[in-house]
């Protein structure tokens, strides 16, 4: 029973920037995307590696200027025209010609362009050069792994999210011994939520060991 009722009251998560956790790693990122939309050439990148935060800024941009969200694969140019666009993960493949027209679009008045990507642009591969040379003069924010100030935050938020109270005693012993990625924070949240009598125990420094030496150090949780 106690374990249905903290699982209905298990609050979504919401991309804005009050929700996102601030610190030294992601501080040049949004002093970028706040300079919107005086980005050079009318489009920023916002790069680094998996779970650094980098879709939950990219988002939250988006609701607050009511960008349209670009299919990487097959974006839709004409959309974008004239107004604010969002394409993610852009190093993982979008077409040369649809990915140059977009940033020549960005540069028009009304316009502009954020994309994601795990590695700087100057890195992204393309036949066509015209877009190469863009892509060298791209404006670039980059999010660093997470620190302790940010995981520490990240928990908070994750733990909150599941109506946990964890004991104080848990936040460094966690940052000592968990995988130090947001996607990270997120598993060993869910897994000390779902422990089996979990629900029946406080979460503390006695469960945290328990789910961290419960022989499972070698599957691949945080895949993605």
């Amino acid at each position: 029973m106690a374990r249905q009722l903290r699982l209905s009251l298990r609050r979504p998560t919401v991309h804005t920037r009050e929700t996102f956790v601030r610190g030294a790693t992601n501080a040049p990122a949004l002093e970028a995307l706040d300079a919107w939309p005086r980005w050079p050439g009318g489009t920023l990148v916002l790069v680094g590696p998996e779970g650094v935060g980098k879709t939950h800024l990219a988002r939250a941009w988006a609701a607050a200027v009511n960008a349209v969200a670009l299919d990487r694969e097959a974006p839709d140019v004409a959309a974008a025209a004239g107004r604010q666009a969002l394409m993610e993960d852009v190093d993982q493949g979008a077409p040369d010609e649809a990915l140059f027209h977009l940033i020549n679009q960005a540069q028009r008045e009304g316009a502009s362009l954020l994309l994601t990507a795990r590695i700087a642009p100057a890195a992204w591969k393309t036949t066509l050069p015209d877009l190469r040379s863009r892509l060298n003069a791209l404006l670039v924010a980059e999010i660093e792994p997470p620190d302790d100030e940010v995981l520490t935050g990240v928990l908070e938020v994750f733990f909150r999210e599941r109506n946990i109270r964890p004991h104080d005693d848990v936040y460094p012993y966690l940052l000592r011994r968990m995988e130090r990625s947001v996607p990270g924070a997120q598993e060993i949240v869910r897994r000390l939520d779902e422990t089996e009598d979990g629900q029946m125990r406080p979460v503390s420094r006695v469960l945290a060991r328990e789910v961290l030496d419960d022989g499972t150090e070698n599957l691949d949780l945080f895949e993605g």
